[in-house]
């Protein structure tokens, strides 16, 4: 199954060169990290969207230019660093048991260190940004296989997102788990006969 070797980032546009999207992706950026350093200080219910404003130096203008609520903005910088991650596992092409390990022990690492975040950010359905991101990586995996007749790439990809992040949010919640790297073999164990049942195009 391929992967692709780097994950975009989901909160902002592609860069097409244009000075316009340049500061697009820069001003996202920027909030971004402001939320992330507010988060250092404040739980993210304290947080308003006035102090990320000025902690990206930008008006609340310019905020809502690029996301609804801070629950939008929250959601793009954990899909954002989720993506980070992944891409530090270096995920290569035509790697199928190597992608699923490395998708499973990002998807355990990340959740794992979410559990020490602010209390508010622990009870935010990760899910909603980690999903998709797992789906994007799959989705182009699955171009490569002969799914079942009446089997969509989109729901292979959604069915396997939802076993790894399912399998991974169990482990996280566990009190003395396993470590990481064993429950992503475990994981990967489970999912490698599923895939190995379709043959390439």
């Amino acid at each position: 199954m391929a992967a692709p070797s780097a994950q975009p980032d989901p909160s902002a546009q592609p860069d097409t060169g244009c000075r316009t999207d340049r500061r697009t992706l820069r001003s996202r950026q920027v909030l971004m990290d402001a939320l992330g350093q507010l988060l250092k200080k404040k739980e993210f219910d304290d947080i308003s969207i006035q102090e990320i404003s000025d902690e990206a130096n930008l008006t609340r203008a310019t905020f809502y230019l690029h996301y609804p609520d801070k629950a939008a903005l929250l959601q793009a910088m954990t899909a954002a660093r989720f993506g980070e991650m992944l891409m530090n596992r270096r995920i290569g092409p035509r790697q199928c048991a190597g992608v699923l390990k490395a998708i499973a022990l990002g998807v355990c690492d990340y959740l794992a260190k979410a559990s020490g975040c602010p209390s508010s950010l622990r009870k935010m359905p990760l899910e909603r940004s980690l999903i998709p991101a797992i789906e994007e990586i799959v989705r182009v995996g699955a171009a490569e296989l002969r799914l079942p007749p009446g089997v969509t790439p989109d729901t292979f990809a959604a069915t396997l997102a939802w076993a790894i992040f399912g399998a991974a949010s169990h482990w996280a919640q566990t009190p003395n788990r396993k470590p990481a790297e064993q429950m992503a073999e475990e994981i990967e164990s489970l999912l490698r006969p599923l895939l190995q049942s379709f043959t390439p195009v």
